[in-house]
């Protein structure tokens, strides 16, 4: 269940990616518990929807269009924002894109696309908000991961590399910001039931010496996401964290956090590769 409740009575909370999953998710937990959510998504049928549900809950929440590959599209959400209601008090950096395929048949422009999408968006968006929470003095600032950030496993490169970036620059700047009230907080969900894998990018040859093995991923990663958590459950553990009064670094759920972050503080790291490999599907390769 969600705690501390009634805190968010008066604030600004904004969500990217909100018009479905776990954005959703995340918009009409804050709204449940006061906050007034602007829910950002580049498809503003699926924003308004979300504003649309918060408000049957007697949730406070509009919906805004954002698209944060642009820059001039966040600059824009910014201003809305900044004339409409003057702060952000909690920021959610949920919106982002997936991608597989092998590195090899993955076009450089397709990794900069993804780039701009899952990292140089959201930190433009954090840049955007953190002169007015370090003038208050309070803030909250939450870079959705994932999972494949701390267990990476093959043609899932470049996704993994982008949620890794959002990680560190949440660890880098949690000190930075301190000083002024705000909280950088890093989350990883595992697998969640969210239709995400119908949406991803995948680059792979039709003559790809790695079609074979990417073929036996993809089809572990569908079983794997029909069978993983709630987007609800996974936004109840966030909405817990941006509540709080002194929030951890980072948090995960899903996949048996708790047991594979243990094991992967104790057990040598290629044992892990080779685990992470073996839940998708991959056979052992000795190097």
């Amino acid at each position: 269940m969600f705690e501390n409740l009634f805190r968010l009575d008066g604030k600004v909370a904004v969500v990217t990616g909100a018009g479905n999953g776990l954005g959703r998710s995340f918009s009409l937990g804050l709204a449940a518990f006061g906050a007034t959510v602007v829910c950002a998504d580049r498809n503003l049928a699926g924003a308004d929807e979300t504003a649309s549900l918060a408000k049957q809950s007697r949730g406070k929440a509009e919906p805004a269009h954002v698209d944060v590959a642009d820059e001039k599209s966040v600059d824009q959400l910014w201003k809305e924002i900044e004339a409409t209601y003057g702060r952000v008090d909690i920021l959610i950096n949920n919106a982002g894109e997936s991608q597989a395929g092998a590195l090899e048949d993955t076009p450089i422009g397709a990794v900069e696309d993804l780039f701009r999408v899952n990292v140089f968006g959201p930190v433009a968006l954090t840049k955007a908000v953190l002169p007015g929470m370090r003038e208050r003095r309070r803030g909250t600032v939450v870079m959705v991961g994932s999972m494949l950030s701390s267990f990476p496993v093959a043609f899932r490169s470049n996704y993994a590399a982008t949620k890794s970036a959002l990680k560190a620059y949440a660890f880098a700047t949690r000190r930075e910001v301190a000083p002024y009230g705000i909280r950088m907080i890093s989350v990883e969900p595992g697998t969640i039931a969210t239709g995400i894998g119908d949406r991803r990018s995948i680059h792979i040859g039709d003559d790809s010496p790695y079609r074979a093995e990417y073929e036996t991923l993809a089809a572990a990663t569908r079983r794997n996401e029909d069978a993983g958590i709630s987007a609800a459950s996974m936004a109840t553990q966030i909405v817990d964290a941006a509540l709080s009064e002194h929030p951890k670094p980072f948090y995960a759920k899903g996949n048996q956090a708790g047991v594979v972050f243990l094991l992967r503080r104790l057990a040598p790291r290629q044992l892990i590769l080779d685990m992470t490999a073996r839940k998708h599907g991959l056979p052992k390769v000795k190097i």
